[in-house]
């Protein structure tokens, strides 16, 4: 806001005045008054509330008890035109900063606030110097003297349409912040939040206050590396342009949780400084972990399809029916498992028939040299699964346990995941499959159980007919 001359202000709400509305041999037209015109007895200090004044983000003019002008600051004269000297000891805002017609009224509710306890805020239409309108909201309160007695009006005022951007910005940040319908974090330039709304509360796994403070390292398990960088990023180089999702990994009361987070980034800057400084980065996201974990199983589906399509046309064109068995399995391979094994049953014991390589990867061929007995130990899993007539998964543990879980199974040693699903043809079950994962890919699930018993039941078509084929 401007001060009310730039020789400062008057610790008095008003000149010592005559009727005329101005300081004694000082004109009220709208030109500018004279240059020794103005408030006499200024303190010493009033530099000082000049200074002040005129540093303000709102329009502010003053009256003293007889409605005559006595400050007016910078921001009155941006948003109205009419600078400081051509508006302290003007008589109200007659016939220059409001229409004549408007004058009477405009006066009467600025001045009633001088009576009325609080404040009042009141909506006109001002006229700015070029002869423009303006409509602006003021709030306006009466000023006691030293009596206690009503010495004046305080009017501070803006642009209608300001205000309302302003409330509306106020709104939108206490909406967001509270109920929105996706995560709202605010994080210092330090990394850690200090404002978290409910919806990321929830997301997090903790209370809004919890978690101010805390690193996000804490919170997060696997991905804060690439959370971190990418609000990095936002504060040295600003808001990507684009959306990211990020996959994370939380630690919960319930345990570890993988969430997919659609975000999007925010650099937050000062608006009080002429330079930019960066207050921290908002981050707003929303969980995305069904819709993307539902493409991914319905993009995994579309694949197995295809490669049970190719499968089944390579397999037709087999004139030997082991042939045929294999060139499946090498289709049902690819995205799913490391290797495949195929232990047949020959009387009270499974003999090894088919396998990949286990040192390196390769196409599932016959063993070399003929079918060798499966040395499996008591309850193995491709034991149970005959046993069973059904599928068994199984996975290796932690620690040392877990670098000879393989071998004990007669399996590859990168082996850390294991499916095994029984091949039945004609009511009669003919051996396992043994699909077989290395550490570093997930678990078989129920969904991939299901697509190895699909595989199986097509290998064990094929193995029927090399059989009957065998025995002709």
């Amino acid at each position: 806001m401007g001060a009310s001359r730039s020789s400062g202000t008057t610790d008095e709400l008003g000149p010592d005045e005559d009727s005329g509305g101005g300081p004694p041999g000082c004109s009220v037209d709208p030109g500018p008054p004279a240059d020794d015109c103005g408030i006499p007895g200024e303190p010493p200090g009033s530099e000082l509330l000049a200074a002040l004044l005129d540093g303000m983000d709102a329009a502010l003019c003053a009256f003293d008890a007889a409605g005559t002008i006595t400050h007016w600051n910078r921001e009155a004269e941006r948003v109205l035109g009419w600078t400081a000297r051509e508006a302290v000891g003007r008589s109200g805002f007659a016939g220059w900063a409001v229409r004549r017609a408007d004058a009477d009224e405009v006066r009467a509710r600025l001045m009633s606030a001088m009576d009325a306890p609080g404040r009042q805020v009141h909506e006109f239409a001002l006229l700015r110097k070029d002869g423009g309108r303006v409509l602006v909201r003021t709030q306006s309160a009466g000023v006691r003297g030293a009596d206690g007695q009503p010495a004046g009006v305080y009017c501070a005022f803006s642009e209608v349409h300001a205000q309302i951007d302003l409330e509306r910005a106020i709104a939108m940040s206490e909406a967001l912040l509270e109920d929105a319908s996706w995560g709202v974090v605010l994080v210092d330039v330090d990394l850690r939040p200090t404002v978290v709304n409910a919806y990321a509360a929830r997301a997090l796994g903790g209370s809004r206050t919890a978690l101010l403070g805390r690193p996000l390292g804490e919170l997060v398990v696997q991905g804060v590396e690439e959370l971190e960088a990418a609000l990095h990023h936002v504060l040295a180089e600003g808001a990507p342009s684009a959306p990211a999702e990020l996959w994370v990994t939380l630690r919960t009361a319930e345990g570890e949780r993988r969430r997919c987070w659609r975000s999007g980034f925010l650099r937050l800057a000062s608006p009080l400084t002429e330079e930019p400084v960066p207050l921290g980065v908002g981050w707003l996201f929303r969980d995305v972990t069904a819709d993307r974990l539902a493409a991914q199983e319905a993009d995994r589906l579309r694949f197995r399809t295809s490669q049970l399509h190719r499968a089944a046309r390579t397999a037709s064109e087999c004139e030997d029916p082991m042939e045929a068995a294999t060139s499946l399995l090498d289709f049902a391979l690819a995205g799913f498992a490391d290797h495949v094994l195929v232990d047949l049953v020959a009387g009270e014991r499974l003999v090894r028939t088919a396998a990949t390589p286990f040192d390196a990867p390769g196409p599932c061929l016959p063993v070399s040299g003929g079918a060798i007995p499966a040395r499996y130990a008591p309850g193995h899993p491709a034991l149970r699964s005959v046993e069973r007539t059904g599928t068994v998964r199984t996975s290796a543990g932690a620690g040392d346990a877990a670098r000879s879980w393989a071998a004990e199974r007669r399996w590859p040693r990168d082996a850390a995941h294991a499916l095994c699903a029984v091949l039945r043809s004609r009511g009669r079950t003919l051996g396992v499959l043994t699909f077989l994962r290395a550490a570093n890919r997930s678990a078989f699930e129920r969904p991939d159980a299901a697509y190895a018993e699909t595989v199986a039941a097509r290998v064990a078509g094929a193995v029927d007919l090399a059989q009957v084929t065998a025995g002709t």
